[in-house]
């Protein structure tokens, strides 16, 4: 009994991506045109700045400095990891040593995507909201600025912006603005990879 319930959700996986797959072969000039051609509507820059931050994947850590907290002395762990077929970057950041237990311990995941001609970021806080920011890439190429579209759920405390800047294919920076109902508070993140 035990085992058909494991096997069940696994089956129904697999033949989910199966369907997909043969759908795609069996349709030839539907869907994949259709695809083609949206992605085509999306502006190369976006793209460019999409597959930039995708080739962050990989395991990351390094110190984190608040400006407003200069006293604090701690590494951060950051996993990022592209799924969904390569259109969603998924960015988690914990406390480097600490178990994996978002119960007990600050575990924010974000997610970066291309949504139409925006390359948009979710922020799933641990404050409880989910801040929505949209990202523009800088003329140097490196570096991809976040501001706040919108937001859902409480706006006391949230995140407000984001700053990511490539520096090579193993080391990049990460700036962060939390806002404590209207104070913001800055931290910088100095991340190198780890494989």
């Amino acid at each position: 009994m035990k085992s058909s319930r494991f096997f069940l959700p696994v089956a129904l996986m697999a033949l989910s991506t199966v369907a997909f797959a043969q759908s795609d072969a069996s349709h030839p000039g539907t869907h994949s045109e259709a695809h083609a051609s949206s992605t085509a509507v999306v502006s190369s820059e976006t793209q460019k700045s999409f597959d930039q931050l995708k080739n962050l994947a990989g395991e990351w850590t390094g110190p984190v400095t608040v400006t407003e907290m200069p006293e604090l002395h701690t590494t951060m762990a950051l996993s990022l990891r592209v799924t969904s077929r390569g259109h969603v970057l998924v960015h988690e950041f914990q406390e480097a040593g600490t178990p994996l237990d978002p119960t007990k311990y600050d575990h924010p995941v974000t997610m970066f995507y291309v949504d139409g001609d925006q390359l948009t970021l979710v922020h799933y806080c641990d404050a409880g909201n989910r801040p929505r920011m949209i990202g523009t890439r800088s003329p140097d190429t490196r570096t991809v600025d976040f501001e706040l579209k919108d937001i859902s759920g409480s706006t006391e405390y949230h995140m407000h912006h984001a700053v990511l800047t490539v520096i090579d294919a193993n080391h990049h920076t990460e700036d962060w603005t939390f806002m404590m109902k209207d104070k913001p508070m800055h931290a910088h993140f100095d991340l190198w990879r780890k494989n």
